[in-house]
């Protein structure tokens, strides 16, 4: 995260004592990345957070892949996958390698537990519903379009108030604001397309004292261990640092324009080791009296392109429906359809939303994606 956050109460210095009415200390974890040399956030806990009463599982985790094919341009159409219910046992992973998993999944019920992933950070995309993420730092109320970003080792559960549709994004590395939108200080620069303004992190919320039996499942090491803690983990009475979950809405985010049709990274939104990821959303086209606004024929011989599309008309795509999700693989040539190069000129502005995600390492199809692929998809430039 860019900016210092603190919510609740702490001490005047760190690692000093820091008592509870009762008199008892107050617990301090401190919550860091990159062994105490990266950013960190320091938690005050009711209850040590070691407390453990039972350890359960664990239970793997597979992501089977397709057997190898031909190379070809895919497209799965999402919304069309039967699996529904807990919003996390009912993930589809349906994308991915050893930086970046990529999935979808319908969250129809409120967790009864808690979940922690304890080694990607994750990216949820809100297509759908409506709820709250709650966690040891706070509360999130999230909405269609939002971005929840939750950093490795978060424990929260997700309260469902409408069924919720959301993409998945699971990276092995830390997800970031893109470099070049902040200065030497992590201040976001004039010309960036979003700002601190813009993020929303977490609202306090009082620390939950109570004893008991708390499962938390743990993914880790290719597998789900579950925890059973001692006393509530979300017992937080202040907290402070740059490491916490946050809120950000793709409608905020502002489209760089220009007189002729700018490539790709300039929707950038998020960076990740050996990804990206980017949104378009509804802006205005490009201005040259000659300008052609969708885009050109282009090759990205190390990268693959996976497109998530949220709503509207998608200007150089025809055969695709909301919910649907395209895979442009590294090595071949992708471009507009046929006819929506002459369709486009002399528009105006175009209403579509999406979510792209470039990896700079080659894409596994696995097998729940099989089961609602379009298997035409790649004559469609014919």
């Amino acid at each position: 995260m860019p900016f210092y956050v603190v919510r609740g109460e702490i001490p005047h210095k760190r690692h000093t004592q820091f008592r509870r009415p009762d008199g008892q200390l107050y617990k301090e974890e401190v919550f860091g990345t990159k062994g105490f040399s990266g950013i960190q956030s320091i938690l005050y806990h009711t209850y040590p957070p070691t407390a453990v009463r039972r350890v359960e599982g664990p239970v793997p985790v597979a992501y089977v892949p397709e057997e190898a094919g031909p190379l070809r341009h895919r497209h799965f159409w999402t919304k069309r996958l039967a699996t529904e219910g807990h919003p996390i046992a009912a993930r589809q992973y349906l994308l991915g390698n050893d930086d970046v998993l990529l999935g979808t999944c319908v969250a129809t019920q409120s967790m009864d537990d808690f979940y922690k992933n304890g080694e990607c950070d994750e990216i949820l995309f809100i297509h759908e519903g409506t709820g709250t993420l709650e966690s040891m730092f706070g509360y999130i109320e999230f909405r269609p379009g939002d971005y929840l970003v939750i950093p490795a080792g978060t424990i929260y559960k997700l309260v469902i108030d409408k069924p919720v549709r959301y993409l998945l994004i699971e990276s092995a590395s830390h997800i970031e604001v893109p470099r070049r939108y902040r200065n030497e200080f992590g201040q976001f620069l004039e010309h960036a397309p979003f700002c601190e303004r813009d993020l929303r992190p977490p609202v306090y919320a009082a620390p939950v004292a109570n004893e008991g039996e708390f499962p938390v499942r743990v993914k880790a090491r290719g597998a789900i261990t579950t925890l059973v803690l001692a006393h509530h983990p979300f017992d937080v009475v202040g907290w402070d640092g740059y490491v916490y979950p946050y809120a950000f809405n793709i409608e905020d985010f502002e489209p760089i324009t220009g007189r002729i049709h700018l490539p790709p990274p300039v929707h950038q939104t998020f960076a990740g080791q050996n990804f990206v990821v980017c949104s378009f959303v509804p802006r205005l086209f490009d201005y040259h009296p000659e300008a052609i606004p969708v885009p050109y024929n282009h090759s990205n011989v190390d990268s693959d392109e996976v497109l998530y599309y949220v709503r509207g008309n998608f200007m150089s795509r025809r055969g695709v429906e909301v919910g649907s999700m395209t895979l442009h693989p590294s090595g071949i040539p992708h471009g507009p359809h046929p006819g929506t190069v002459e369709a486009s000129l002399g528009k105006e502005r175009t209403e579509e939303l999406a979510v792209m995600v470039d990896t700079f390492r080659p894409l596994k199809v696995l097998k729940p994606a099989l089961a609602v692929e379009d298997p035409n998809y790649m004559y469609s430039w014919l």
